[in-house]
């Protein structure tokens, strides 16, 4: 711009020259001198704008070449720059798609791998429903062998009740099935525990009766029969020796002679003939080859009154221990010790009260006989269900 603004200031000097020209001669001179005034006062004015110009435009070359030389580093700068973006993000494409490509593979190792797993997750979910149907069974099966373990311990107490009278045993068969149940822990099995604790409070409010002990007294008796001395067994006791007659002087006399013969005969039949009476059957007169049944008789009714201990029948038992007694007092030999002491022992025994009312354990099996019955019909349907 500024050497434009150099460039017109000639021109307008010039259109300026041609118009004083084209004025009248008369005026010519006067404006030449006045040109030529005009020249020289604005030759050194034209000369300075001319160096002014010239300076600004070498300004504005160098000015120019600088900005060119600026321009042209940095679109190199540039260019390199954008070449090494483009290296880079060739480079970072190729990373990235050989990442692609390696995600690809992994994410097929992956479907592989995850279809292995839900395979796997199938084959243990249908291991773990056999599983749980397995531990069902085995949980039926724990109860009904539980079930099956109490029944044998009701029906031990019962037979202890019943058969051999022992409380004692069979609250202890009824505590272990009730310690069984405890540590089973099933809900389901507290109205039998409620049911088997009454019964022992039952058992225990019982009056004591020691029956074991007077079994065991009963069974002494009945092993000491074959011992015991019977009475036609026993030895006459001997008679007192009488002090020896003062020695008297023979009797020669006839007279004499026949009292000493008639004694001496008498005495001879006294030792050959025993008179007892005969108005009553005394077991002692029994034939001695009849002492073995005798025996065994007395021994079976001991045993019947053992029988009727454990039956708790008072009247049969006080009835066998009284026969016995009657037997042994007329047919044994009440002079021997053994003997003595089988009758004390059966006078004891016969005062014993035995004849109590036993618990029946009714409730308890009923009880257990409904709850085998309620497992045995869930067992088929939960069964059933299973397969479904």
């Amino acid at each position: 711009m500024e050497k434009d603004a150099l460039t017109s200031a000639p021109q307008k000097d010039d259109a300026s020259t041609q118009e004083a020209a084209a004025q009248p001669k008369s005026d010519a001179d006067e404006t030449l001198a006045q040109a030529e005034a005009v020249a020289e006062r604005e030759a050194p004015r034209g000369t300075a704008l001319t160096w002014s110009a010239v300076l600004v435009a070498v300004a504005t070359l160098g000015l120019l070449g600088w900005h060119w030389f600026d321009t042209r580093e940095r679109f190199a700068g540039l260019q390199a720059e954008v070449a090494q973006r483009l290296a880079s993000s060739d480079a970072a494409g190729g990373e990235a798609r050989m990442l692609a490509k390696q995600g690809q593979e992994a994410t097929a190792t992956l479907q592989a791998r995850l279809i292995d797993l839900e395979a796997k997750l199938a084959e243990s979910q249908s291991q773990q429903a056999a599983i749980d149907a397995l531990l069902q069974d085995m949980t039926r099966n724990s109860d009904a062998r539980l079930l099956s373990e109490i029944e044998q311990a009701l029906g031990a107490a019962v037979q202890q009740l019943q058969l051999a009278g022992n409380v004692e045993a069979a609250l202890i068969a009824l505590q272990g099935a009730d310690a069984r149940l405890a540590s089973a822990g099933r809900p389901q099995f507290l109205p039998l525990r409620k049911v088997i604790a009454r019964d022992m409070e039952r058992l225990k409010a019982l009056p004591l009766a020691d029956v074991h002990g007077i079994g065991l007294r009963i069974e002494s008796v009945a092993a000491a029969v074959d011992s015991l001395p019977l009475a036609f067994e026993a030895k006459p006791v001997a008679a007192p020796e009488q002090a020896a007659a003062a020695p008297t002087a023979p009797d020669s006399t006839w007279t004499g002679f026949a009292r000493q013969l008639a004694g001496e005969l008498w005495r001879e039949v006294k030792s050959l003939i025993r008179i007892e009476r005969l108005d009553r059957p005394d077991p002692a007169l029994l034939a001695p080859s009849h002492a073995f049944f005798l025996r065994e008789n007395l021994r079976l009714r001991l045993l019947s009154a053992r029988l009727a201990l454990l039956q708790r029948d008072g009247a049969a038992f006080r009835r066998e221990v009284q026969q016995s007694q009657a037997w042994i007092e007329r047919y044994f030999d009440l002079r021997a010790a053994p003997v003595q002491t089988a009758v004390a022992t059966l006078k004891q025994m016969g005062t014993a009260q035995v004849d109590l009312q036993l618990p029946t354990l009714s409730d308890s099996l009923t009880v257990l006989r409904n709850l085998r019955v309620a497992k045995e019909t869930v067992a088929p349907a939960a069964r059933n269900k299973g397969d479904n």
